[in-house]
């Protein structure tokens, strides 16, 4: 593992090599800097060729990238937040690196539909009874005429 790999967690490490990062003039504020110098990152992971993951995570990996997965199965973070080179690459491999740790987070168990119990049905209708005599008490006050 060199320097510049990118450890996920303590089982899983992506290569230098299936990661590609180019540098892009930055837009919004920042004046003359931010037309002058390249600073923004845009860092991409081929993830479908790696062959890091099974087609289960994988899946769950495109889907959570949204737009930011392309249809050849690449994803691209782009990161423009800081002023600086390092502190965007930065920024853009920690992105990467949260997305990967929660497409591996495995998927809830589904629910399981449950019915109310019979005490809970009556407790209910008991409580719709009590209402409606207090509801009923409410209503105009019949006089002898």
């Amino acid at each position: 593992m060199s320097g510049r790999d990118l450890q996920v967690n303590s089982r899983l490490t992506i290569p230098e090599a299936q990661l590609s990062e180019s540098f892009i003039v930055a837009g919004g504020p920042g004046g003359q800097n931010v037309n002058k110098v390249a600073t923004a990152v845009q860092l991409r992971f081929a993830a479908t060729e790696s062959g890091l993951f099974d087609e289960s995570v994988l899946a769950r990996l495109l889907r959570l990238a949204g737009s930011r997965a392309t249809l050849a199965g690449e994803i691209l973070i782009e990161a423009s937040r800081f002023r600086t080179q390092e502190r965007n690459r930065a920024d853009a491999r920690d992105r990467l690196t949260a997305l990967v740790e929660e497409a591996l987070k495995p998927p809830p168990p589904p629910r399981k539909k449950t019915k109310p119990t019979k005490a809970a049905k009556e407790r209910r209708l008991k409580a719709k009874a009590t209402r409606s005599v207090v509801k009923q008490g409410r209503g105009r006050v019949g006089g002898d005429d």
